[in-house]
């Protein structure tokens, strides 16, 4: 904390504690749980998809509780490859901070495709470039606006996603209990 008043910068908090949750439970609720878990069911079955679904959740709750203990010990402005330059060596953080932006911008890259796959499927006839462009620029207002604005729309988007897996849910125990689409359960 000290550089960071030496040089003349402070930390702000600029999320509510829903903004911080929806984004939490939306960060989890990725692309690939509508593209990705049929590829998975059919891999390893259901039970498979699960335990593989468990082992990483629990691998990625203790680094982020690591995480979070490291920035409630040491907050700073920077990202997280800091505590790697701190903590490790300075070309492990440099390292670790290029290492964190190629895997974002190889992310964007596949969210992009997958948006188009889902929009393709709703508007077959529809060209490519019009949807990945689309979710290009709705990408880049969403990342431009401030910390408050992003957080709002953060927030709406992921409770469209529990939205729909709570539809999901519904319209999926309604189907298999003959109470939708049909007359015997399944």
């Amino acid at each position: 904390m000290e550089l960071e008043k030496q040089q003349g910068r402070t930390l702000r908090k600029g999320l509510k504690a829903r903004h911080l949750t929806m984004i939490s439970i939306g960060g989890a609720i990725g692309t690939g749980l509508f593209l990705g878990s049929g590829a998975a069911i059919h891999s390893a079955g259901p039970g498979g998809a699960l335990v593989a679904y468990a082992l990483v959740g629990a691998m990625v709750y203790f680094v982020m509780t690591s995480l979070g203990e490291m920035s409630a010990y040491m907050p700073t402005s920077g990202a997280f490859s800091t505590y790697g330059t701190k903590f490790v060596d300075p070309a492990f953080g440099f390292a670790l901070g290029w290492t964190y932006w190629f895997n974002w911008a190889m992310t964007i890259a596949a969210e992009l495709t997958a948006s188009i796959m889902i929009m393709k499927f709703w508007f077959p006839h529809s060209p490519s470039l019009l949807w990945s462009m689309s979710f290009f620029v709705l990408i880049f207002l969403l990342n431009y606006l401030t910390v408050r604005g992003y957080g709002e729309g953060e927030y709406w988007f992921s409770f469209i996603k529990v939205a729909a897996i709570i539809l999901f849910i519904v319209v999926g125990l309604l189907m298999v209990f003959g109470l939708l689409g049909g007359k015997q359960p399944a």
